[in-house]
């Protein structure tokens, strides 16, 4: 069985949906998974403002009292002229991705965004991004220094495959993050779209015949 996510490091509900994903791998261990990045907020310049920032505090307690992961509130209100670009940090997703194929993807993508979510780090920085993405992937046995992430990230040839991530997702329909497709009859079948439960997404997969 194989699993299409398309998802944004830095979408809130993205973040609750990782453990869910996680989960429903760890009990289809026969699944394989694809990630297309979504680029919510890509090529964003716009600094982030008080009502930028208490809007997103509203969605970050619902997305905590749904998933019960944890969130920096502190951290996100001291950013001061914050742009809330999600394209570096999807580009540093696609670079993990070219670095090391065979790694576990989901599990960098976590780490992504733990990093912005509760270490409160700059995902738009690329030294900030290649320190997170070698560390994680050396984590999973895959050693991998900062400079040659930062190298991969800052290619010309890795910005064109995040933005033909970002394309694969806008043919999709998708118009929503996250939202989870499953490889049928040749094409993909949409599983659901939005935050759900592992147990949800288990009757979903078992009506479309999985």
């Amino acid at each position: 069985m194989e699993l299409v996510l398309a998802a944004d490091p830095m979408c809130s509900w993205c973040y609750g949906f990782g453990k869910e994903m996680e989960l429903l791998l760890e009990r289809r261990p026969e699944a394989s998974l694809q990630i297309i990045l979504g680029g919510l907020r890509a090529g964003a310049t716009d600094v982030l403002d008080d009502v930028g920032k208490q809007f997103r505090l509203h969605h970050w307690a619902r997305v905590e009292e749904a998933s019960g992961l944890p969130f920096n509130r502190e951290g996100l209100l001291a950013r001061q002229g914050f742009v809330y670009d999600t394209e570096p940090i999807c580009r540093a997703v696609v670079a993990a991705r070219i670095l090391r194929p065979e790694a576990n993807l989901l599990k960098v993508f976590r780490a992504f965004q733990h990093a912005f979510y509760v270490d409160a780090l700059d995902t738009t920085d690329g030294v900030v991004l290649a320190k997170v993405g070698s560390s994680a992937l050396t984590t999973l046995g895959h050693p991998t220094t900062a400079e040659e992430f930062l190298e991969t990230w800052k290619r010309g040839s890795t910005i064109a495959e995040a933005a033909t991530d970002f394309a694969t997702a806008r043919a999709m329909s998708v118009s929503s993050f996250p939202t989870l497709f499953v490889r049928k009859d040749a094409g993909l079948a949409r599983v659901g779209s939005g935050y759900a439960h592992v147990d949800a997404l288990e009757q979903h997969l078992s009506a479309l015949g999985f």
